[in-house]
């Protein structure tokens, strides 16, 4: 084993040991599935172009989006506009047994 990956003497992590790790963090609005037909007839053609296509969600409108971490759900939320961003206003937060076992 590489000197730089020698085994830690420490018993357990502490917060300040993992603080600076970084994952992937996701606001999944909702999800829907469509036919390659379907996608294609949104782009239409150059002259007919399909600009404004609608396409429905599984969710419906006001409800709680999920928050993924890797790519497990870990927190529900609202979307909330702040400086004309779009951001995240935490709701729920899956009890710690619910989170690990997404991991």
């Amino acid at each position: 084993m590489p000197k730089d990956y020698a085994k830690s003497n420490r018993k357990s992590l502490d917060m300040e040991q993992l603080q600076d790790l970084r994952f992937t963090m996701v606001m999944e609005l909702g999800s829907t599935k469509v036919t390659v037909r379907d996608l294609l007839n949104w782009r239409g053609s150059q002259k007919d172009q399909k600009d404004g296509s609608v396409i429905e969600l599984d969710r419906v409108a006001g409800e709680n989006v999920d928050l993924q971490i890797n790519g497990k759900v870990m927190a529900k939320g609202e979307v909330v506009v702040m400086n004309n961003h779009l951001g995240f206003r935490l709701v729920t937060l899956l009890n710690p047994e619910e989170r690990l076992k997404n991991l």
